[in-house]
């Protein structure tokens, strides 16, 4: 996705939280939280898949490398090889099992 795909889709974002219309506001919000809702776990599942095809079983980029690569905290990377799915306010502490 190109920066410009990004900024469109925040600028869309933007635009929704500018209604004035706070009962109107809050109905778009929720169709958009609803929708978003059903892609979460689909988009969860593709960059898992991703950061574990570029990590190889150890023979291809390092954690930290692909956290760069893909832009998404360190610990977005180690949570997928700890099978650890939560918000981030429960994470475990290591050498844990994540409460599922």
């Amino acid at each position: 996705m190109s920066d410009e795909e990004v900024r469109r889709v925040s600028d869309a974002l933007d635009a929704v939280e500018g209604i004035a219309d706070r009962e109107e506001r809050v109905r778009a919000q929720s169709r958009i939280m609803a929708e978003q809702i059903k892609r979460n776990r689909t988009w969860s599942k593709e960059r898992a898949d991703l950061i574990r095809e570029l990590w190889d079983d150890g023979q291809g980029l390092s954690y930290r490398q692909i956290a760069d690569r893909l832009q998404v905290r360190l610990s977005t990377v180690q949570d997928v090889f700890r099978a650890y799915k939560g918000s981030g306010t429960a994470r475990p502490k290591a050498g844990e099992k994540p409460s599922d």
